[in-house]
């Protein structure tokens, strides 16, 4: 089964220096119907605008994956992990016990990103930072996975995540064709980044998301060049 939640039905948080939409329904913001999905909870599209963002605050057992489509975003945390995270970086945090950090645009363009939150395998241990950059050229036409859970994927360079889920990331071309199978789960959550997308026989336009439920195979034909997104379920 595949929900589809385009991008004009998601909730939406406006600041002067930040528009958000949220692909799953957080607090009492959002589509009643945009429920989780296993334990992914929060997949974010932001946008920064320059010389903001969020100042030192805390997480606990969460584990956030951060994506950055354009521009930059610069973290700072109380275990002493500082970086500048260009475009095409992925950021993994895990809070554990508990962990403070600040995630703010200082250049002098919008920041774009997609933040995901998922759920921990188990609570609590010590807070984690990782961060690694995944090249257009590396993505291209294929699924690369940026963070995930298996052990397998870590070892060829994933970052780990304490989860049962998988975050990756492809670039596809216009008239690009994809399979692409799924776990044993058959559940996952994809979204298409700036170009038109048909997954089966539904039609993404850029910033939808669709659910995706009971599947074991998924048929990707891109209208347009754009990257893809999708957090996959383990179990």
């Amino acid at each position: 089964m595949i929900e589809h939640r385009p991008f004009l039905s998601l909730g939406a948080i406006r600041r002067d220096w930040l528009d958000a939409r949220l692909h799953f329904r957080f607090g009492e913001t959002g589509c009643a119907g945009h429920a989780p999905l296993g334990p992914l909870h929060v997949l974010n599209d932001d946008e920064f605008a320059p010389h903001s963002g969020f100042g030192l605050h805390a997480h606990r057992d969460v584990e956030i994956v951060t994506w950055v489509r354009s521009g930059a975003i610069t973290h700072e945390d109380d275990a002493g992990n500082r970086a500048r995270l260009v475009a095409d970086s992925v950021q993994v945090m895990s809070a554990g016990t508990a962990i403070h950090h600040a995630e703010r645009n200082e250049e002098n363009a919008p920041a774009r990103l997609f933040q995901i939150w998922l759920h921990p395998r188990t609570r609590g241990g010590t807070p984690r930072w990782a961060t690694r950059v995944c090249s257009h050229e590396l993505r291209e036409g294929r699924f690369i996975t940026l963070a995930s859970g298996d052990p397998d994927d870590m070892n060829a360079g994933a970052l780990p995540i304490n989860t049962d889920a998988r975050v990756c990331i492809a670039t596809l071309r216009e008239g690009t064709r994809l399979q692409h199978t799924l776990p044993m789960s058959g559940s996952a959550y994809l979204v298409v980044d700036h170009g038109r997308l048909d997954v089966g026989h539904v039609r993404l336009a850029p910033r939808d998301g669709i659910a995706i439920r009971d599947e074991a195979r998924l048929t990707l034909t891109a209208h347009d060049d754009t990257d893809v997104v999708i957090v996959e379920l383990l179990t």
